[in-house]
């Protein structure tokens, strides 16, 4: 068969037309043009009230948390955030010129919060939880960049991300974005209260709370259908906030309130893993924003209204509990009674009974393991305490404390694979 040249060479031709023009496009998705460095702004030209609303916001934002390294300075990065896909470690925003934000003009701060571009063009992880910063107001970010640009300028650059391979390739962040960066902004619900609507906006932006309490798919992106359903965070599960909740008793505006502001609250215990930090950050927020994000968050819980009153604390059976499961009654005598036995001294301690604690009635054992294996702090610095016993404990130990606390203060049924899920857990933290 003859082939006809002419008609070869248009084909081809065409094709590479289309070649380039899909790698102009793509390129075009990918391309950020880089924002001109600016002199490190002088703290005095930021106004002090400013200056106050910002550190407010960012104690909102949790930022402290996530961009200090545990021995490290306030907000100078080098923070370890594990990941499914890696290791990502958070970037110095305090405003040294060469490793942080110093030279970083407005602008160039507002592109990186709402778009997740940095400075010089960059595309950034969603570590930084920029789908849910587009909702915050040009206003709040600027009081923003005041206070971060006033803290200690600190002089210290991140280790290199440490994700799996091919994933260190920054452009992929463009077609990330496209898939799962709804930029919008902020619409108040007119038939709300000004209470509920704050909440919202704080929830929905600055706190990103979803970040953590709405699922993920397999690439990352959180699941904007299941918003609030439970999700994921550095080993521990965040509990749904929405009104598949499985706490033991009812959470209310006031019992919500509590918890968010000093870490503890009588009817559900203390915050532990991840939320032990967040606690502690919002003791230092004003009352009005606590209570407004217990409102929205509330509201998520019970949509229909109310939300009732605590319920009564199931009664515990430790005597049966202690015949079916004899090692784990020993091992709680010996650990745990002095503080959560019926009775103990040290259980008058603002402690919650374990009968309304959510974790040992969760079908899934991972955060009872967990604050057994880490312990809890009092996020405040004060409050009740419980010390790690991860060094103290076998695996085999924990599995037999659990299933004794779980048979005796709950009327939940046995979890299966506990041995196997101890097990597994702690070598989950071990590696972190």
């Amino acid at each position: 068969m003859k082939v006809n040249k002419r008609i070869l060479a248009k084909a081809v031709g065409g094709v590479s037309a289309l070649a380039v023009i899909g790698i102009g496009l793509a390129a075009w998705c990918v391309y950020e043009p880089e924002i001109p460095k600016i002199p490190r702004p002088a703290k005095s030209s930021f106004d002090l009230a400013t200056v106050a609303r910002g550190e407010q916001l960012a104690t909102v934002g949790d930022c402290i948390v996530c961009h200090t390294a545990p021995v490290g300075m306030p907000f100078a990065g080098a923070h370890a955030l594990p990941t499914p896909f890696g290791t990502l470690y958070s970037s110095n925003i305090t405003p040294d010129e060469a490793t942080g934000i110093g030279n970083w003009s407005e602008k160039a701060f507002s592109r990186a919060m709402k778009r997740g571009v940095a400075r010089d063009g960059a595309h950034l992880y969603p570590a930084l939880p920029y789908e849910h910063f587009t909702l915050v107001s040009e206003g709040d970010l600027s009081a923003l960049y005041a206070f971060l640009m006033t803290r200690q300028a600190v002089s210290q650059k991140a280790p290199e991300n440490d994700l799996l391979p091919g994933l260190g390739f920054r452009p992929l962040l463009a077609g990330w974005k496209m898939l799962f960066l709804h930029e919008g902004r902020f619409e108040a619900d007119e038939s709300r209260s000004k209470e509920w609507n704050r909440g919202k906006y704080l929830v929905d932006g600055l706190a990103h709370c979803g970040g953590c309490h709405t699922p993920r798919n397999l690439a990352g992106g959180e699941e904007r259908a299941r918003a609030f359903a439970g999700g994921v965070a550095e080993g521990w599960n965040a509990t749904p906030l929405d009104a598949s909740n499985p706490a033991a008793s009812t959470w209310t505006e006031t019992s919500l309130f509590n918890y968010l502001k000093t870490g503890t609250d009588a009817h559900h215990g203390a915050a532990a893993g991840p939320m032990g930090p967040v606690s502690e950050g919002l003791s230092r927020l004003n009352d009005a924003d606590v209570w407004a994000i217990s409102v929205y968050i509330a509201s998520r819980m019970h949509p229909a209204g109310g939300g009732g009153q605590p319920v009564a604390a199931i009664s515990d059976d430790a005597e049966q509990a202690a015949k079916n499961h004899v090692i784990g009654a020993q091992l709680f005598q010996g650990a745990c009674s002095g503080c959560h036995g019926s009775g103990a001294p040290m259980s008058r301690q603002a402690r919650a009974s374990l009968s309304t604690v959510s974790s040992l009635k969760s079908d899934d054992p991972r955060n009872a393991v967990q604050a057994l294996m880490q312990g809890i702090a009092p996020p405040s610095g004060e409050g009740p305490y419980m010390p790690p016993f991860s060094d103290n404990l076998t695996d085999n130990d924990l599995a037999e404390v659990l299933a004794y606390a779980r048979a005796r203060f709950t009327d939940a049924p046995a979890w299966k694979g506990l041995d196997a899920a101890v097990a597994a857990i702690r070598k989950e933290n071990a590696k972190q």
